[in-house]
């Protein structure tokens, strides 16, 4: 399995390193192995090949069975003309990976502002309202005067059909329950077509129970009970901002794990940002980083119909929740003490106590 790790910036190189501990211990336990490659992405790569991620960057990550993306500081980054591509972005497009997963849920030992929370929110990752997704040339925002600004909103019957059938397909999996997050009261046609075009591949799973909750509503039940939900499914704008809410209702974004999954590949990223502060403390929590890992060798295990590799991401999990279980696992914004590197080697450890077995 050869895995692309592109550690980014700020705190990217930090959890970077602790992910690649993980995946030794992982491979040597579970004899997966990992052929991990390193190579540079961000503001190192702008230093040495005068773009942020280069063309051979991107061909390698075409080559290789899955990719690990660092978190990157674009607000650092000069205009793409002089070099300074958005990773992410430039990935989501050109591998065209329409489905962001993000699951929350609470851990034991791990402080959350939720009692009980086990959901998984997947935003269409290729729409909607972003400007460098809603046009074939240009930006889909701009300014007619100076005193005028406009967004164009890009909402397809194709790219909507395919998020609700990712989804329902996820949800059959779990507790069966599909919940389409729209405006559609006021956004009638743009909110309306996802909805209806969700709800319409969704019942390709016939066992799966579909309701529509507006964004407003979703966003105080959330708070509220958080536990009546399973797979929550909406659009690219709404999913990053309700995604952030349920990550910390469940703990933070130190914990929230993340997957940019296609039809045929997929990169694991966790949701958090670069957190620049923080670099160099050895403060950073590795955990996102190394839970969006064990989603993408889930999600390659599922593709392969790989027994061996399911059962090491399921593994990998529960390590995690091992290591964030004791207090020597859990980094500062957790309320423990370790560093970037003793919460990694506490995940290794997990890993290696545990036993071995298909999942």
């Amino acid at each position: 399995m050869k895995l692309l790790l592109l550690p980014g910036d700020g705190i990217g190189p930090e959890i970077a390193a602790g992910v690649e501990r993980v995946l030794e211990a992982l491979s040597r336990r579970h004899q997966l192995d990992i052929d991990l490659v390193r190579r540079p992405v961000g503001l190192e790569a702008l230093a040495a090949d005068g773009v942020t991620v280069s063309e051979a960057t991107f061909a390698e990550a075409a080559g290789a069975d899955g990719v690990i993306l660092g978190p990157v500081s674009t607000a650092d980054y000069p205009p793409p003309a002089e070099g300074g591509l958005n990773p992410s972005a430039e990935f989501r497009r050109r591998f065209d990976l329409y489905a962001n997963i993000r699951p929350s849920r609470t851990r034991s030992g791990v402080p959350a502002l939720a009692s009980s929370m086990d959901l998984v929110i997947v935003r269409e990752n290729t729409e909607g309202f972003y400007a460098d997704r809603t046009m074939h040339q240009g930006s889909g925002e701009f300014m007619p005067t100076p005193d005028l600004a406009l967004a164009i909103r890009k909402i397809t019957r194709q790219g909507s059909e395919r998020i609700g059938r990712a989804a329902a397909g996820l949800a059959a999996g779990r507790r069966r329950k599909l919940t389409i997050v729209t405006k559609s009261n006021v956004l009638k046609m743009s909110d309306g077509l996802f909805r209806n075009a969700v709800q319409s591949a969704a019942r390709d799973e016939a066992d799966v129970e579909i309701e529509e909750v507006l964004v407003d509503a979703m966003a105080s039940l959330l708070v509220r009970e958080p536990e009546r939900f399973d797979v929550i499914v909406t659009s690219n704008m709404f999913g990053d901002i309700l995604s952030n809410e349920a990550a910390e209702l469940a703990g933070g974004l130190g914990v929230a794990g993340s997957l940019n999954a296609g039809d045929a590949c997929a990169i694991a990223q966790a949701a958090h940002g670069s957190a620049p502060d923080l670099a160099g403390r050895g403060q950073a929590n590795p955990s996102a980083l190394v839970l969006s890992t064990a989603m993408l060798i889930g999600w390659l295990a599922q593709r392969d119909g790989d027994e061996g590799a399911m059962a090491a991401a399921h593994a990998l999990e529960r390590a995690v929740d091992s290591a964030l279980g004791a207090p020597g696992g859990r980094t500062v914004d957790l309320g423990g003490s370790a560093s970037t590197a003793e919460a990694a080697e506490a995940i290794a450890r997990a890993l290696d106590a545990a036993p071995v077995g298909v999942a």
